[in-house]
């Protein structure tokens, strides 16, 4: 029976090569070691000794012929030497060019003087590193080859018979024999040639691969996480055909993951194929080509050409030859369903444990062919792309001191971009720094050309209304936080800006609960030349302004057009400029006004007078000069009206047709005296009037606006009343603070839709009534005493807390989300797991309830947020109370030695507390998670043992204050079915809504609630804040989400 086992004189298979040279210097001949010489230069990669009336014909051409066919260069003697050339000579030089030696034994070998004399080359080789031999014993005993037994002894007899052989030679034949045959190899006895044969040349094939990757990893960065990450979704041991998705924006190195990916796993000898098929969008613009492709796939599998000519029937052909095939396919840069279908249409096209890596920009594409386990490739971090940055243009990890400045000058220009990175490195690369400072200027007028022509491709295969929406967030949001509704509200659809997120051309927040969109810059930069190229010597002519000297241009020499449809100046000129308002009236087409007023700019006119309105759908105007909006400004299609800081007195008179009009802000206009008519703005949704100090009067009609969903009425000083609330069916957010308003409003006359209702207040009364419903946040600012009978809620708080407990419960619906923080705080006794110190490790074994929640506890010193004075008065504290500070929350989740970084930001209201003159000690911080299981699984953890680390910080607009001490930590499992018997959910909440306020139960929390609040005015004071969840946003809001906090009880 024929066995192989691995040598250890043979390479170890780890990549896969590209191509191999056959003139240069190995890198594996550079490593080898022994002998004082230069490094061999290979020109063959085999050598095939045999005794060639025993195999020629048979054994030893089946094997050359498969060695070809897989491009391996081998040398035979019967067809590589020239006529007339003396044999001995030419074969020695064969073997000293070659990486590798085949030696077939064979019963006659040994009676061959010159196979014996290539034998003794071969083995003086293998003994200076210079040549891996790879022994083949066909139908003979390698015990016969070590000892010179059998046919061995018989050849070995005759050559000592003969006078013309040398005794020295006799012994180094039998010495080279005795190492050849203890070298592991194959042993054919009764196994199929040809499975041997397979064996061997696709070990030949992997190690020769191995040693030529595609990439020089010293030149990578950051690259380990991204393929352990990548390996873990492959899941080698899984059976199961396997598709991973890698998506992310152009450049980011989606497809030289792929290949390092490529390089490792093709080699493994548990795949019986592997194909790599590069630029798939470039090569497949017909049917045609996508069978070329399919060809390319089949050929590299099975190493020999597959004709194919028609795709449908090249579907045919992949399903028929590798439904039972191990195989390992990467298809880079795909960007239709149509290659997709044609390549690898279905899982069931491959045999088990095979595995398809799908390189994409576009997300969606991967969703539609049910592509499961999907990695996002991420731009590099700063300290990453500066190592990456360096490499290219300092050939080390590091830039030159004389360039540390400019080097971070062009990383931040690259954000992370590889591509980015890659180019402006190579391109700086030994020039002076002079031109890094010339090219540092050219590329804020003129992009570099290769990174554009990459980014562009994204761009290019958009649908025209795409292209439009792109276009507009590159050049007229460019610097504006954007949401879903705003662009909803301009024209565009859902649709197509998910479509923008799936290519990777924008992204969401990386905030969870913050819903605005963002694009990279260079993205930014691409859009914008694609604008500017549209007409490059005439502003005029663009469909958009966005530079201020082309914008100056076109308003001074009145050479607006048609073409304009949108117009951005969001910046003061530091010199004076004097524009014409009248050429607004030729850009008949404009729908985007975006402009910044400034001492320095004068306009020639009333711009709003002879601005055309018929398409205008967003206009904001900070600063707006005038007192009035012009009667002839009319903008029936208008959905966005800014005009924040503005100078306007009185907007317009009666109501104004604005049916399309969603958001209306005129925060900060502080000769405001009265809001307009809103009567014909019945779709309004957000109402934006902080900071309107002089704002006496809320017209009535905002009582009217039943799509109003938010009302921000911040430090409008002038305030004293509010217009009816009651038949606002959709409000969510009211915010009354700093007003004269002395009255708040019954909870009867406020929508049962509210969810955040926050009103502060100088000298305010409340009605004995007063029911706080479903209000969820309630501050007053005013003297201590009304502070103190704030915190009491009278005899309602147990109702906030029933519906925190009840809301808890929901983990199938709305989950909710609790944390908190509160003072002279002790980790609980019933606490299962903790720590003295910022670290607990907890042991999720058995642990299968979907629903089961966990609760996180630290403690800190209270000393490091407010080192106040022992004499500190209550009305010191009370403005320390007012300036707000964020502490925030570092979680990070270990399991083996991978980090899963997750950062929670909490804001606390915080007020450190008196007792008995002195300050209390330690604060404790505590976040409860619903499905914790979900959670984990979200963040890629699946172990029994998770140790979690907690780090706390102050953090301010200022930013990161030195690290607060973690005195004590722990981590409690609760599970929702325990209902009333739950430890947590009793100490912070009765946990069913259905116990009726009667119940002695709840009597008894009340009564408990009432002695905790009364010791709490004796120690300070806690914080809460509420946030509803749906159970999709959960996970990506938890630790992100800055909450406000619930109360902490203690009971």
């Amino acid at each position: 029976m024929a066995t192989q086992t691995p040598s250890s004189s043979t390479s170890e298979v780890s990549k896969k090569r590209k191509r191999r040279p056959t003139s240069s210097t190995s890198e594996l001949g550079k490593k080898r070691k022994g002998d004082d010489s230069s490094p061999p230069r290979w020109k063959y990669e085999v050598f095939l000794s045999f005794y060639g009336k025993d195999t020629r014909k048979s054994f030893t051409d089946h094997l050359y012929v498969d060695l070809k066919r897989k491009g391996i260069l081998v040398f035979r003697d019967d067809e590589t030497l020239q006529r007339g050339e003396y044999i001995s000579k030419a074969l020695l030089k064969a073997i000293r060019e070659s990486q590798y030696a085949i030696v077939i034994f064979s019963a006659n070998y040994a009676f061959s003087k010159w196979c014996l004399m290539e034998l003794a080359e071969i083995v003086e080789w293998e003994e200076k590193k210079r040549l891996t031999v790879l022994p083949i014993f066909y139908h003979v005993d390698p015990c016969d080859v070590r000892n010179q037994s059998g046919s061995f002894a018989e050849a070995f007899t005759a050559h000592e018979k003969d006078p013309k052989i040398d005794k020295k030679d006799t012994d180094m034949w039998k010495n080279a024999l005795r190492k050849a045959g203890s070298i592991a190899g194959w042993h054919i006895h009764d196994r199929y040639e040809s499975t041997i044969i397979q064996e061997i040349s696709g070990r030949l094939s992997r190690e020769l691969n191995s040693k030529f990757s595609r990439h020089d990893y010293d030149k990578l960065v950051a690259i380990d996480s991204h393929v352990d990450k990548m390996m873990e979704l492959l899941d080698m041991e899984s059976d199961d055909v396997r598709f991973v998705g890698i998506h992310g924006m152009g450049g980011v190195g989606k497809t030289t993951l792929a290949e390092i990916i490529y390089d490792r796993v093709s080699s493994d000898c548990r795949f019986e194929g592997s194909s790599f098929i590069s630029r798939v969008r470039e090569k497949s613009a017909t049917a045609r080509d996508l069978a070329s492709l399919q060809k390319e796939l089949l050929s590299m599998i099975m190493q020999e050409e597959i004709p194919i000519w028609d795709h449908h029937e090249g579907i045919r052909m992949i399903k028929k030859i590798l439904q039972n095939k191990k195989v390992f396919i990467v298809l880079d840069d795909v960007d239709s369903d149509e290659q997709l279908t044609a390549l690898a249409g279905d899982r069931k096209w491959f045999g088990p444990g095979s595995r398809v890596i799908i390189t994409s920009r576009d997300s969606h594409l991967l969703r539609t062919h049910e592509v499961k386990h999907t990695y996002k490739v991420k731009q590099l971090e700063t300290t990453k792309a500066l190592q990456l940055f360096s490499l290219s243009a300092f050939k080390k990890t590091h830039p030159i001191e004389d360039y540390k400045d400019l080097s971070m000058d062009f990383v931040n220009y690259a954000q992370g971009l590889p591509l980015a990175l890659k180019v402006l490195g190579s391109f700086l690369y030994e020039r002076e720094i002079d031109a890094w400072k010339s090219e540092k200027d050219k590329l804020k007028a003129i992009p570099n050309p290769k990174i554009m022509d990459v980014l562009q491709i994204s761009f290019d295969g958009l649908q025209k209304l795409q292209k439009e929406l792109f276009l507009d967030l590159a050049c007229l949001f460019q610097k504006s936080l954007v949401s879903y509704e705003m662009l909803e509200s301009c024209g565009y659809y859902r649709i197509d800006i998910e479509v923008l997120i799936e290519k990777s051309l924008i992204s969401k927040s990386k905030y969870g609960w913050c819903k605005d969109l963002s694009m990279h810059d260079l993205l930014k930069e691409m859009g914008q030349e694609l604008v500017r190229c549209e007409c490059p010597q005439v502003p005029g002519q663009r469909s958009r302004l966005f530079h201020v000297e082309d914008l100056y241009q076109v308003l001074k020499n009145d050479t607006g057009t048609d073409a304009i449809k949108g117009i951005v100046m969001d910046f003061c000129p530091k010199t004076k400029q004097r524009l014409n308002a009248e050429a607004l009236s030729k850009m008949r087409k404009l729908r985007f006004f975006k402009f910044h007023h400034s001492q320095n700019i004068k306009w020639h006119g009333n711009p709003l007078k002879y601005m055309p309105t018929n398409e205008l759908q967003f206009l904001e105007w900070s600063g707006y000069h005038l007192k009035s909006l012009p009667s002839s400004f009319q903008p029936k299609n208008l959905t966005v009206l800014r005009m924040s800081r503005s100078h306007i007195k009185q907007l317009w008179k009666g109501p104004m047709d604005l049916d399309n009009l969603k958001e209306f802000d005129l925060s900060y206009s502080e000769n405001l005296i009265e809001t307009p008519d809103l009567t014909g703005a019945p779709n309004l949704e957000n109402i934006n009037l902080k900071g309107c100090k002089n704002l006496c009067e809320v017209h009535p009609s905002i009582g009217s606006l039943k799509r109003l969903k938010q009302l921000a009425l911040y430090e409008c000083s002038s305030l004293e009343k509010l217009p009816d609330l009651s038949k606002l069916e959709c409000l969510t957010n009211l915010w009354v603070k700093e007003t004269a308003i002395t009255q708040i409003p019954s909870v009867n006359l406020l929508p049962k839709s509210m969810s955040l209702f926050t009103f502060e207040g100088r000298e305010l009364m409340r009605d004995s009534t007063y029911d706080i419903g479903s209000l969820v946040e309630y501050h007053m600012e005013g003297k201590h005493e009304v502070q103190v009978r704030c915190i009491d809620f009278d005899s309602k708080a147990e109702k906030i807390l029933d519906i925190a407990g009840g809301i808890v419960a929901k983990l199938n619906g709305d989950a909710m989300m609790i944390s908190g923080w509160s003072l002279g705080f002790n980790i609980p006794e019933w606490v299962r797991y903790k720590s003295n110190g910022s670290s607990v490790t907890i042991d999720l074994d058995g642990i299968t309830n979907p629903e089961m929640g966990c609760a996180l506890f630290i403690v800190c010193d209270s000393d490091e947020f407010y080192p106040l004075d022992e004499d500190t008065s209550i009305s010191l504290l009370f403005k320390k109370c007012i300036d707000f500070s964020t502490v925030r929350l570092d979680l990070l989740f270990r399991r083996d030695e991978e980090e899963y970084w997750e950062e929670c930001s909490f804001r606390y209201y915080y007020m450190p507390p008196l007792l008995d003159g002195c300050l209390t000690k330690g604060i404790g911080f505590w976040v409860y998670i619903p499905a914790v299981l979900q959670f984990l699984q979200f963040l890629n953890i699946r172990r029994r043992f998770i140790k979690i680390s907690f780090q706390a910080c102050l953090f301010d607009e200022l930013g990161l204050d030195p690290l607060i001490e973690v005195k004590e930590c722990g981590v409690h499992l609760v599970c929702p079915d325990d209902g009333a018997k739950s430890e947590f959910f009793n100490s912070i909440a009765p946990f069913r809504r259905s116990v009726s306020s009667d119940s002695d139960s709840n009597s008894d929390f009340h009564r408990l609630y009432s002695a905790v609040i009364g010791k709490k005015k004796e120690t300070g004071f806690g914080n809460f804040h509420i946030r509803r969840a749906s159970s999709v946003e959960l996970f990506h809001l938890l630790f992100r989400e800055m909450c406000r906090m619930f109360e902490n009880l203690k009971l």
